[in-house]
């Protein structure tokens, strides 16, 4: 069976079709506006491509964020749609937490590996793993000051699309790895949710919601 995994909480709209624990194919855009109206249209045509229907669907994937207020709720708000239409298809939320810390090889771990995701504002999203990919506290927001303070004295490994603006400033931290990832990686985020499925330890997707989002009148 199928796996459909997407992806719209950045400035990207991402896209993967698995076929058990391989990739059949994905579809991958930057782009600053216009997720939620690219994404129904790929589906659609990446199933179609494929010979496909949702009805040869196991399970749907979908990240959760943090990001994009509008393109987590876009996002998550597809795989309820779907979840709605198709009841026999499961489905599962991933953070992009996990996603950025999934994509980390053996050798790139460190005593301390940090996911730093970007807020667009002076803060990061932030979620502390240990060695192990065990998360060490829940995901918060943070400035850059309390960051470099907290991981003083520590061996340190940073990924995420928040990395390249807090690497923008000395830290003076002991680094082991730096990866600057775009984007939440879709294939990783397509193999945390069927793991989760075959091991029956799904989550029904929740925005990831670690901050209000601003609203003006224009």
């Amino acid at each position: 069976m199928y796996t459909l995994a997407f992806d719209t909480t950045v400035g990207f709209c991402s896209i993967a079709l698995f076929a058990g624990q391989n990739k059949v194919c994905s579809f991958e855009k930057e782009m600053t506006f216009g997720q939620a109206e690219t994404l129904m249209p790929e589906i659609d045509r990446m199933l179609k491509e494929q010979h496909l229907t949702f009805e040869n669907l196991e399970e749907i994937v979908v990240c959760t964020g943090p990001g994009s207020f509008t393109g987590v709720r876009s996002s998550v708000a597809a795989a309820r749609a779907f979840a709605l239409a198709c009841p026999q298809v499961a489905v599962c939320g991933v953070s992009a937490f996990d996603a950025y810390a999934a994509d980390l090889a053996p050798e790139d771990l460190a005593e301390v590996n940090v996911v730093l995701i970007e807020t667009k504002r002076e803060d990061y999203y932030v979620q502390y793993y240990d060695r192990h990919l065990n998360k060490q506290e829940p995901p918060t927001t943070a400035f850059y000051e309390d960051i470099v303070h907290k991981l003083q004295g520590k061996h340190v490994t940073l990924s995420g699309d928040g990395v390249e603006r807090f690497l923008s400033r000395p830290s003076g931290l002991s680094l082991h790895c730096v990866k600057m990832p775009l984007n939440p990686p879709i294939d990783k985020l397509a193999l945390i949710g069927i793991n989760k499925h075959q091991n029956k330890s799904m989550d029904f997707p929740k925005p990831l919601y670690l901050k209000a989002p601003d609203v003006c009148v224009k």
